[in-house]
């Protein structure tokens, strides 16, 4: 009797990658203000998807290809909080959430690196 082997998920799939179609090109804004393409139109020559999701890949000068998240174009409607403090809020409740939730964890992994490094100081000078 065969088995069917479930097959691990992979970050691309070449399907879901190969998207580049003609249909698929058009040009879009980068809205992102702290991208450094922001403000520029480029040319969408292609999605790609991995593990954090759906990707564009645009093309900037040359050959360069750069991959951004939808929501950083103007392929996306604009965040209901940033539209709601008429621009004024650059950072959404989630990424300010995020944002305290990262240094909570550095700053406690540095106190308990310092911890660690007293009590070994304190060694030292006690023998």
């Amino acid at each position: 009797m065969a088995t069917k082997s479930a097959r691990a998920p992979t970050a691309c799939t070449s399907t879901e990658n190969a998207d580049s179609s003609v249909a698929a090109r058009q040009f879009v804004r980068v809205m992102h203000p702290f991208h450094p393409l922001f403000g520029r139109q480029l040319l969408c020559v292609g999605k790609r998807y991995n593990r954090y999701g759906e990707r564009l890949l645009l093309q900037g000068d040359g050959a360069t290809v750069w991959s951004v998240p939808p929501q950083w174009t103007d392929l996306v409607s604009p965040d209901a909080e940033i539209v709601m403090g008429h621009g004024r809020a650059l950072l959404r409740t989630f990424d300010l959430m995020e944002l305290a939730s990262l240094v909570k964890r550095l700053s406690d992994g540095a106190a308990l690196r310092s911890r660690a490094n007293r009590k070994d100081d304190y060694a030292t000078d006690v023998r």
